[in-house]
């Protein structure tokens, strides 16, 4: 088991880039629909059961959290977007404050975006890979709930969802994901080790430029 995510704990929540955390080390964050399993995901790859709340109501992440990995490296929730019951005027404030995090923070090393692999690449996923590439922000999609199809359609989806993201010229890389059964752990906290540079000593790095 890989046991480097397993002592993750809740560090605060921030409703403005003023309550965040010192702009320091690194730190990789995770976005995605309200209904896309983000929590779920969070928590299996920390190892942890409630880690990241989950809730059989989609967009209950209304802040930005913060989560801390070690001393100078930290994994950030992200609220969730596309909720229809949520009021409008909430939904721009969340899309306000994932531009301003997004654009500003300089200490973001990649973004984990993550997909129901029945409904990837929706217009609002595709707004925040913008959004990410016009901050040079790095993305891995993880296709979430992955034990929800077969093999075949799945990796049917994978490459569908690959050679779309390469024809619109959105440089992300993809693969499939199980909070369940736990499809695509390793592959998963693979790329968040690269993000956080957990080969190297980032302690006297300070902040990361975009």
């Amino acid at each position: 088991m890989h046991k480097r995510y397993q002592n993750t704990r809740f560090l605060t929540s921030a409703t403005s880039l003023r309550g965040m955390p010192p702009d320091i080390g690194r730190e990789a964050a995770f976005a995605g629909r309200s209904n896309a399993g983000k929590s779920s995901a969070l928590n299996r790859i920390c190892h942890q059961k409630s880690l990241a709340r989950t809730s059989k109501t989609p967009g209950r992440t209304q802040q930005i959290n913060f989560f801390t990995v070690t001393d100078d490296r930290y994994l950030v929730d992200l609220p969730g977007y596309g909720y229809a019951r949520v009021a409008k005027s909430q939904q721009q404030q969340w899309g306000a404050l994932l531009r301003q995090y997004l654009l500003g923070r300089r200490s973001l090393a990649g973004l984990i975006l993550l997909m129901d692999i029945r409904h990837p690449l929706t217009p609002l996923d595709g707004q925040l890979l913008d959004l990410c590439q016009e901050g040079g922000v790095p993305v891995h999609v993880l296709l979430t709930k992955a034990d929800k199809l077969k093999r075949g359609p799945a990796m049917a989806t994978l490459r569908t969802v690959e050679r779309q993201l390469d024809r619109e010229g959105l440089d992300a890389s993809v693969q499939l994901f199980s909070s369940l059964n736990g499809e695509g752990l390793e592959a998963a906290q693979a790329r968040l080790d690269d993000w956080l540079a957990f080969d190297a000593d980032v302690s006297d790095s300070g902040p990361i430029a975009l």
